[in-house]
């Protein structure tokens, strides 16, 4: 649905004008969004339907669900191994014992850290004694 419309195909149609108030109602209501958020996404990321419907899915995600970590999102994966301080791999195995929840998670990692501290305070009090 470019602005040509004299030229009706495959190749309009997987395009979003937003110069049209038509397009930009149906795109809406279609990807159920608000006129504001569909240009907003046009702009970030092309007249593509594909990819502003991959865009909004994804900040759609985002929003509704900030405080799980979704394992199968890369980008979740590498946000909460950076805002953890951990591997990507550690983060799947605390995900793995404590649940998707990031508090979870939170708590789980925090508990893991103490006792590691607890182990090495252990072992320089036995090198101590030992001595």
């Amino acid at each position: 649905m470019a602005d040509n419309k004299k030229k009706r195909g495959g190749a309009d149609r997987a395009l979003i004008a937003v110069s049209e108030k038509y397009e930009v109602a149906y795109w809406s209501k279609k990807l159920k969004v608000t006129p504001a958020k569909l240009k907003y996404a046009v702009k970030k990321v092309g007249h593509s339907a594909k990819k502003v419907e991959a865009y909004i899915q994804e900040q759609k995600h985002r929003a509704a669900d900030k405080s799980r970590i979704a394992l199968s999102q890369p980008y979740e994966v590498r946000y909460w191994s950076k805002k953890f301080k951990i591997t990507p791999a550690k983060l799947k195995a605390a995900v793995a014992a404590a649940g998707n929840s990031s508090k979870k998670v939170e708590a789980y990692l925090k508990r893991q850290k103490a006792a590691k501290k607890g182990v090495k305070k252990k072992a320089a009090k036995k090198r101590k004694k030992a001595a």
